[in-house]
Formats: structure tokens, sequence, C-alpha cells
């Protein structure tokens, strides 16, 4: 292994001109190559070396050498795993040589860039494939579990060994790929997608092939037209347990577009892009609850122009940490693993192809593009009012004026404060003017009060999220403060909430009893049934705090199912340390989608925005 024999044979030709090999190329080179040596008859030479390694390609390129005909030559090279090519086996955090060795990986620490893991895996991953059957539209096959292969035996983390992958060539320009347990059904993201009702692809016209690799599994994707492999998942990362699933795929790309950057990445060992904070660890030095929806989709720009992307139909909290082999890992806490490829091959139709099979984005209101002017703390209606005069005489372009939740008496929704008892006649008087008004609303509905409509008519109507096989309703806080008391603003926020927040409840807008009464309840605060004058017509509304945000952990009296709230595995997430539900609802919190079918908090957390949007719209 990594000797190469060599004869450089002439026929007894005399050479004139003095001939020489000079270069030779390794096809094929898992690692990189990093010493080489010459020698003949045993003897080893000195010869000028160069050596340059392409990773995408596998490929050592090798310079330098002066094998002269007629003669035979030995020459062997070593090969050495790069440190930026280490795959991290203890993405937790305090990885030690204990824990990690416990896992059946290597520890080996590199003092000079601490970002660069130091417990990582060995080789294969411990799956193989079985009874691969090939379709004209796709192939299927089952998923083995080598047990002395296993490194995690954990509740929990320990492999699943009823694995199955099903691969459709849904059309020429997309596919997917997807694993999932056979015998035990987990739950899916229950977001339809605009697929064709059987694959229309053609061998011919495909522009990709796919190769499952045996043992150990793996997948590749190959672009038919360059041969680029732009997906390459055979790696000793692969794991799927019942809380923590695990892969990882070499990119055929420095450049991707989509996860956490706003330009194209270079890959950095450091870069993670999460679903519940959704920034790079180098550049959010503190916690963000999210940016009210995440897409896990990214746009790779080939080295030859060609594009392609590649979306994650998983809504449960995960990393994706990028390495500058290139490659990334998928770390998700739950559901299952179903990847929707495109082809493109421009990043124009990438984009066109990915927004076909998710859906068109909305066309908005020709005046929602204008000049728009909001800010906190706006303290009655005339400031509003003399804030739009004074806007008016300064001649500065405004189309749109906002009021953020002081308009609310004490912050709930669907209610006018004393001091803003004006804001219904202004917002007439804007809208005479060619302008137009948005107000916002926040999902979480006051519990503490004697006659709040939308929290008893909510209450009736079943819409709140409750623990599981109960018919008790969660309480957390929020905003709303409790009525008639007089609050010491000298205690710090915190303090603030805890002495007095009022409870709260979070509708639960899967439902479809919940759909109804969050419109009603809007449609009454725009055109009021029993005070016309009361009637507040804006023209738009801001969801906000639909993460959804808490101002406490998960619940009042905190939450009850510990496993899912401090699982084996936590995401990137600012606040680690604190759990999921850090200022937020429980993870056991109980859903039910349209049709009935229940689901936990946990699975849709990243989906509330979502789900809240489309009747909001409606």
């Amino acid at each position: 292994q990594n000797v190469l024999q060599m004869n450089a044979i002439n026929s007894n030709y005399t050479d004139p001109n003095n001939l020489k090999f000079e270069e030779i190329k390794i096809l094929g080179a898992l690692e990189e190559i990093k010493t080489v040596t010459v020698s003949q008859n045993n003897v080893e030479e000195n010869h000028p070396i160069n050596i340059t390694y392409y990773p995408l390609e596998q490929v050592a390129h090798i310079t330098g050498f002066q094998l002269e005909l007629g003669k035979s030559y030995t020459i062997t090279w070593t090969q050495q795993p790069s440190v930026n090519a280490r795959f991290n086996c203890y993405p937790g955090p305090d990885p030690t040589q204990e824990k990690c060795e416990q896992l059946g990986c290597i520890w080996e620490v590199i003092t000079s860039n601490l970002d660069i893991p130091p417990c990582y895996y060995r080789s294969d991953n411990a799956y193989s494939l079985d009874k691969v059957e090939y379709t004209s539209s796709g192939l299927t096959a089952n998923l083995i579990l080598n047990s002395t292969k296993i490194r995690a035996n954990e509740n929990f983390t320990a492999p699943i060994s009823t694995l199955r992958l099903e691969v459709k060539y849904h059309l020429n320009n997309m596919l997917q790929f997807k694993i999932y347990d056979y015998q035990n059904a987990r739950y899916e993201v229950p977001i339809p997608l605009h697929l064709p009702s059987s694959p229309t692809s053609t061998e011919q016209e495909r522009l990709y092939e796919v190769t499952p690799q045996l043992k150990p599994f793996g997948l590749q994707i190959r672009r038919k037209s360059t041969g680029t492999v732009i997906w390459d998942s055979q790696l000793p990362t692969f794991t799927f347990s019942d809380m923590f699933i695990q892969i990882s795929t070499r990119l055929a790309s420095q450049y991707i577009y989509g996860f956490g950057e706003t330009e194209h990445t270079m890959f950095r060992r450091n870069m993670s892009w999460h679903t519940w904070g959704m920034f790079t660890r180098d550049e959010a030095p503190t916690y963000k609850l999210n940016s009210y929806g995440y897409q896990p989709f990214y746009m790779a720009l080939e080295e030859d122009g060609n594009a392609h992307g590649v979306l994650l139909l998983n809504s449960n909290a995960m990393d994706v940490t990028f390495q500058p082999t290139p490659a990334l890992t998928y770390r998700t806490t739950g559901g299952i693993l179903d990847f929707y490829m495109v082809l493109g091959p421009t990043p124009e139709l990438v984009v066109q192809e990915y927004t076909s099979l998710i859906g068109r984005p909305v066309m908005p209101p020709y005046w929602s593009l204008g000049f728009q002017l909001c800010r906190y703390g706006y303290r009655n209606d005339s400031e509003v009012a003399q804030l739009v005069e004074d806007m008016k005489a300064a001649r500065i372009p405004y189309d749109v004026q906002y009021v953020d939740i002081d308009h609310m008496e004490r912050k709930m929704d669907f209610t006018l404060s004393a001091h803003f008892a004006g804001l219904p006649a202004l917002i007439n008087k804007i809208k005479e003017e060619g302008m137009r008004f948005i107000i916002i609303l926040d999902p979480a509905i006051s519990a503490n009060e004697t006659n709040y409509l939308p929290f008893s008519r909510g209450t009736q109507d079943d819409v709140f999220i409750k623990w599981p096989n109960t018919n008790d309703t969660i309480y957390s806080k929020v905003w709303p403060f409790l009525p008639n008391v007089e609050i010491d603003e000298s205690l710090p926020q915190q303090t603030q909430v805890e002495l007095y927040g009022a409870h709260v409840v979070f509708p639960d807008f899967f439902r479809n009893s919940t759909v109804n009464w969050w419109k009603k309840e809007i449609l009454e605060f725009h055109s009021n049934p029993t005070n016309a004058s009361r009637s507040v017509k804006f023209d738009g509304l801001w969801i906000d705090m639909n993460e959804p945000s808490a101002f406490v952990n998960g619940a009042i009296g905190g939450c009850r199912n510990d496993l899912l709230n401090m699982q084996p595995y936590i995401p990137y997430l600012g606040n680690r340390s604190a759990g999921l539900h850090f200022k937020t609802p429980c993870m056991e919190g109980q859903h039910y989608l349209a049709d009935g079918t229940p689901v936990r908090h946990y699975d849709v957390h990243s989906l509330y925005g979502w789900s809240q949007t489309k009747p909001t719209l409606e």
C-alpha cells in the first residue's frame, strides 16, 4: 500500500535527449500525501519533489522527479488525514479524552487552532446497504447496522437498525433522497411540497446520476454533464437514533449560499447554522431567539460555474457545521432525513426550481415597497400624529406608519390603550391622504383578565397549547403585566416579570379551531361590530414574537419532561446550557394538526411562525 514500483523501460534505445519522467498523478488519494520517497536498488535518492493535493478530486500531483529511462525505481508515500478534514465526534460542550474514547473516536488536541475538533471519527460509519432495488424512477435499500461499530449506546442515542433509503427521481432537474425508520413511524414535517404525482424524469434527460455506496453506507450524486460529484456522504459520521441524527457530505465547491451569510461562505471550521438562532458562531456572541422562521436550504456554486441547491425538510432543532474540506455536517434532534436537490444548472434556475418545489413567494402589495417608519416607545396617538405632520413638513418620502405594542392596553392583543383612543381616527386620516398603516400582534394571550374576549373565546374554542394527555393549558409569561398592580420599575426586568407578569397562553395555530378564532379576532378589531368608531382600519399586520418568545423558560412552574427540554445533544444555541426551552414554551407542549394528528412542540417549534402566517394573511 502506498508503493509504486516503476520500471522505466527504453527497449535498449539510447535517448540522445536524456528524457526523464518528471511528474506522477495519484488518483483516489483519500487523504493528503505528506512525504514521497524515491529509491533505486534500496538506495534512497534525493529529488526536488513538490506535492499538490486536490481534496475535491482526491488527486495528488507530484512533480520534481528525475526518473531516467532504463532504470527501476520504488516510490513510496505517506498519507496523513488533514486536520481540516476532521469530522467532530463529540459536538457537545466540554469534550474530554475520556468522553471521546468512549465513543470509539480519536483524541488529539491541536493547540494552534482550538476550532479544530480534538475528538474525531476513525474511519467508516456503522451502516451498510442491503437489498438495493432499482426502478426507472429511483431506488430503495435497507440500511444494516454493524453492531461492532456502534459508538454510542446510551438511551435515545443508540443507533436504529431498521432504516430504509429511498431515492426518487421526481424531475430531470430534481431528486429526493430520504432515510427513515420503516418499522416505527416518526414525526415528518407536515408541509406539503409541490411534487409531481409520479416521477416524470427519464434516464436520457436527467441531469444527475445516483450511486449508492454499499459498505460503508454512502450516497453519491454526480452531475452527468461534467462528472462533478455534488453530494458524497460516504463518511464516518452517519448516525440515526431517537434524538440525534447526523450525516455529513463532501461538497463540490468552497462556495455556498444560504447558511447564515448574505455573501458566499468560504468554509471555516467554526461556522454553524442554527435553526433556532440563525447566525454563525463566530459572528454572534449573544443568543438571538431566531428570525421568525428558517429554511435549511443552501445553493452551491460548483468550480465550473454550475449551481445546485439542497433542502433538508426537517423542522427539529439542528445545526449545520462547515469545514474547509469542503464538507458539511447536519445534526438534527429528531424527525427523519428528507433531502431534495435541484440541479439548476444556473443560480437563477436553482431559485426557480426551489420555489417551484416549496411554493412561490407572495406578491407584496405595491405600497409595501415604499418608505416605512416605526419604533418602539410611542407614548400616545398625538405623538404619532405629530410625527406624521413633521415628516410631511420635512418633505421626507413616507408611505407607511406603524405602531408597536405601545398602542395596546397593557400590551394585550386586540385592545386599545386609553393613550391611543384617537388611533382609529388617525389611521382613517392617514389613509385618506394616501398612506398606509400597520399594527403589531403578538401570539401570547393574557389569561389574568376578567373580561378579555380573545382569551375567553379562545378558551371556549379550545385553541391554546396544552400539556400532553391532559386538558390543562400551559401558562407562561410574556408582555402583559397583571392588572391593577403598582410596578416597581427600579427592579431588574426579569424580577419585574417574576413579580408582576401575567399568565399568558399560546395559541396552537396548527388547529382548525385556532385558525377560525384568530381570523375572527383580527376581523373584529379591524371592524368593531359594537362600536364602529373603535374600528382600527389597519392595512397590514406585523406578527411578532412568534418563535414563540417567552420571558420565562418553558412554563410557570417549569417543564415536566426533562429529556425533551434538556436532551442528550443541544445544538449550537447561544444558551446551550439552558436547554431547548430557553425563553420559549416547554418542548412537550401538545399541538394538533388540521387532521387531528398530535405533534409535540419539540418537533414544530420552528414552524410556529409559519403556522401563524397563513391564517393571518387570509
